[in-house]
């Protein structure tokens, strides 16, 4: 499985990016996608996660401000991030779960920074 992430990037604080990710390979169709960040010196955290169906997760940090979305039939999952704050500022991580397997994708850099 891979995962090929794009969008990221230098944005001002306010502004607004969109990141996404398309999965290959082998996978059950019914798995739950995700991204989740790295701040430099932090752990990795969960930002958003959302269900073959449907149904999604949001870290608190960005409740209100990002909105997850998916492609079943592309295999692909969005992440639209706004009113972006320098805290956002991190490496995203694209993440596939399959019955308990993690994929991960390589990072994208988001900077929020004026």
């Amino acid at each position: 499985v891979q995962l090929q992430a794009s969008g990221g990037g230098l944005v001002q604080p306010g502004g607004s990016q969109r990141l996404s990710c398309a999965a290959s390979g082998s996978f059950f169709r019914s798995n739950l996608m995700g991204w989740y960040r790295q701040a430099p010196g932090k752990q990795r955290e969960l930002v958003a996660t959302i269900t073959s169906s449907g149904y999604t997760n949001y870290a608190d940090s960005v409740k209100g401000r990002f909105t997850i979305s998916r492609d079943n039939a592309k295999s692909t999952v969005s992440l639209q991030m706004n009113s972006l704050k320098p805290e956002d500022t991190a490496v995203y991580y694209c993440n596939l779960n399959s019955y308990g397997i993690a994929y991960w994708g390589k990072g994208t850099q988001v900077t929020v920074s004026s």
